[in-house]
């Protein structure tokens, strides 16, 4: 069974209107920044095979995306940088991508519904939930857009620095990334705090 409505009515019971899932991607690759995503979906609002993003096919995330995009009242990305989550840790830069996210919002929440986290910083009613990727209509709608995002992003990456195939693995500690980030070394993309990347700063730089 996907994520269905029953958080965000049960959110409406308590007078809330305008509710918003967040969702991030990208918190375990070695480059790249941390991506996520606000969605404020209409009453009732449903996709057709919608679900946690990492269940998806890169197609059915891409159509997705368009659908969630034209018809929610409202969405926004924000990220953190690689350099952020160097200085902050990636909890801390998750938050703040969180917290760019809902300041892009037009309209703004009163409500939001997070995946397994809080904004303790953030003056707005919320409720974390566990697996709310695959709960929620409105955070699954969110991991979408997250997903997509990032992943575009990283195609930027891949132009910059081609030798490390950022267009396949996203940055993420695949065997062949690893091997490559072996070889080249970690370039100004990779997360320069994350243990892999450390461990090969002595090969030559990218």
């Amino acid at each position: 069974m996907g994520p269905t409505h029953f958080f965000e009515e049960s959110t409406r019971i308590c007078g809330f209107r305008l509710i918003a899932g967040l969702d991030e991607a990208g918190r375990g690759p070695l480059a790249g920044p941390v991506v996520a995503a606000a969605v404020i979906l209409p009453r009732r609002c449903s996709f057709k095979g919608l679900r946690d993003s990492k269940l998806l096919t890169e197609s059915q995330r891409e159509k997705l995306y368009d659908d969630i995009g034209s018809r929610a009242l409202g969405w926004s990305v924000g990220l953190a940088t690689e350099k952020e989550i160097d200085r902050l840790n990636i909890l801390g830069a998750t938050r703040v991508a969180f917290s760019r996210a809902i300041e892009g919002l037009s309209p703004q929440p009163d409500f939001l519904l997070l995946d397994a986290m809080r904004l303790s910083r953030v003056p707005i009613s919320q409720q974390a939930i566990i697996k709310g990727d695959r709960l929620s209509v409105s955070i699954a709608a969110a991991s979408v857009i997250a997903k997509v995002s990032r992943d575009r992003l990283m195609l930027k990456y891949h132009d910059r620095y081609p030798q490390y195939q950022f267009h396949i693995h996203k940055g993420y500690p695949t065997p062949e990334h690893l091997k490559l980030l072996a070889h080249f070394g970690p370039c100004e993309g990779h997360r320069q705090s994350f243990r892999p990347v450390r461990a090969c700063k002595g090969s030559s730089m990218a």
